[in-house]
This record gives C-alpha cells, structure tokens and sequence, in this order.
C-alpha cells in the first residue's frame, strides 16, 4: 500500500510539471502521430507529451497516436502499464495493433480499450467502418476509477500467437479472436477516445526477437 501511494503521489507531481510544460509550448514527442477520429475535429486539440516514465495524454476528441517505425509482426506481445486520472467522461482508451495505411482514408487497425467503469471492449477498424469484435464487457480484473483526485493502474496486454489473439488486463485473460480473423501485423500504438485525462507508463512489444520499449524513461540518478 504504502508503495502504491508513493508512485501516485510521484505521479500527481509529474502530471502537475507535465502540464505546466505542455501550456508553456511542450511540442509532441518526435516522429509520433496524432490522427483524430473525425475531420470536424483537430489534433491540435490532443495534448501527448513526453512526461519519463512514458507520456501523459488529455484529449479533446478521440485519436490514434503513433510512431510509423513502433511495429510487431508474427507472434508477439503488446503490453501496457496506464494511470487514470479523475475526469466526469465515460470513455476508452488503450492500445492499437496490426495498424495499415494509418495516415490514409484506407487506414486499419485492432484496438483494445478499457475504461473506468470495469469495462474492456475490442474493435477493429476498416476505412470509415468500425466492426465490433468484443461489445463492451465488464470484467472483475479491470481496476475501476474510485471517483474523487484518485487514479485506477491498470495493465493491458494483446498476445498474438499461432492460432488466436488474447487480451488481458492485470494478467487475467478477458478475451479471445480468432487470429485469421483480424491483421496482427503493423504499426503498434496507442488509441484514447475523447476527453480522457491518462498518463502511459509503458509500451512495449515482446517476440523471440527481444523485447522493444517504446515509452521514454526516467533519466538514471547520478
């Protein structure tokens, strides 16, 4: 308990120094993407920056952010470590994988999101259409917002493996697809729906060839 107060409290104080940062003209981390959902809508209006350990995200509209060289392909791992921070809005976020053609109107990927009321849901994207693999589901692993300044840690993992794709939250397993049925190949990222206040610890990808890291650290004490 008293760790888990300690990386809160480490947190509130990072998010207080992020912020200050982004309003004072803090620019998108570099080579990174932010495509908004809808064209009445603006990136602009998507704030991610870099805030070691990871990034901290607040949205106005809902958005895929992306790095075009972060990818996974055959079998592999997506993993990653989030913190909510308090807002009134019921939405997702999480990650994508399998991403194509991702600055195009042809683009497509898979996303899995959790949100803060215990629920996960899995969808796909193809152009303008957005088939639903999992419906929105609760599941007793997610950590809910408790309400108030508190914030909700939570651990999303996809395991993408011969013959279906599971997603995880916490180390539970909460769903299955059929691998032929979606891409797992491509761009991996991240996808937070709108007006979400999060701060992303980690991203990674796990294969047989190693481990890549795609969130920036904590500089080394010297």
């Amino acid at each position: 308990m008293k760790n888990r107060i300690l990386v809160v409290v480490g947190l509130v104080v990072l998010l207080a120094a992020g912020l200050s940062a982004q309003q004072s003209g803090e620019e998108l981390p570099a080579g990174w993407i932010v495509r908004v959902d809808r064209a009445n809508t603006s990136a602009a209006d998507v704030k991610f920056w870099n805030m070691p350990p990871g990034w901290h995200a607040t949205t106005g509209p809902s958005a895929i952010l992306y790095h075009p060289a972060n990818t996974a392909s055959g079998e592999y791992r997506l993993e990653s470590e989030s913190f909510l921070f308090p807002g009134e809005h019921l939405d997702g976020f999480g990650v994508i994988f399998g991403g194509k053609n991702l600055d195009q109107d042809s683009q497509s990927y898979v996303y899995f999101l959790i949100r803060k009321d215990g629920r996960f849901i899995v969808k796909r994207r193809d152009g303008a259409a957005t088939p639903t693999l999992i419906p929105w589901t609760e599941h007793a692993a997610i950590v809910k917002h408790p309400g108030g300044e508190g914030t909700a840690k939570n651990v999303i993992a996809v395991q993408v493996g011969k013959e279906n794709v599971e997603f995880f939250v916490n180390g539970q397993q909460v769903g299955t697809v059929p691998r032929a049925d979606i891409p797992t190949d491509g761009i991996v990222g991240l996808r937070i729906n709108h007006r979400i206040n999060v701060h992303i610890t980690t991203l990674t990808v796990e294969s047989a060839a190693g481990k890549q890291e795609f969130a920036p650290k904590r500089p080394a004490k010297q």
